[in-house]
């Protein structure tokens, strides 16, 4: 069983706006993060992108390579450390309040390069993050653990 922290909660109201640091957010099933960009496209319960997370470890590891990004450019809600994310794929995880479960990675596009610099999309190729949906909604706060749902098996999709 994994256990990891979470070290960052990022909201962007709107695709091109900023991503501002929060110290706590509400997320809601089928909607996701409240007051970000992603959730403002509307509630589904099958959602699988509600949730977008990357590891601290990978920020910092870009970093030493020179692609050092700003607190929030990355453009992922959710900062983890501890924990493998990729392994996540297919597992039920709660952070906080929230249940959610792994979905897919979330690879980075052409979008984020270009608000950011040249060289993040292939530097991020495989380690990009994931995308989760939402099962249970709660608060999230920065600093709460990361837990991976004991017996938690892929759940239907």
């Amino acid at each position: 069983m994994q256990r990891g922290t979470l070290q960052g909660i990022y909201v962007a109201a709107r695709p091109e706006a900023p991503c501002e640091p929060r110290a706590a957010a509400e997320v809601e099933p089928g909607v996701g993060l409240l007051g970000d960009r992603n959730a403002e496209r509307g509630a589904s319960p099958t959602r699988k992108r509600a949730l977008t997370l990357i590891a601290a470890e990978t920020l910092e590891d870009l970093a030493r390579g020179g692609l050092a990004l700003a607190p929030g450019a990355h453009r992922r809600q959710l900062v983890t450390r501890g924990v493998d994310l990729n392994a996540l794929v297919g597992r039920r995880f709660r952070i906080g309040g929230v249940l959610a479960e792994g979905t897919g990675p979330c690879r980075p596009c052409e979008h984020l390069e270009s608000l950011t610099q040249q060289g993040v999309r292939a530097a991020l190729e495989g380690r990009g993050g994931l995308t989760a949906r939402v099962l249970e909604g709660g608060t999230l706060r920065v600093g709460d653990a990361l837990l991976e749902e004991r017996g938690a098996e892929q759940a239907a999709s």
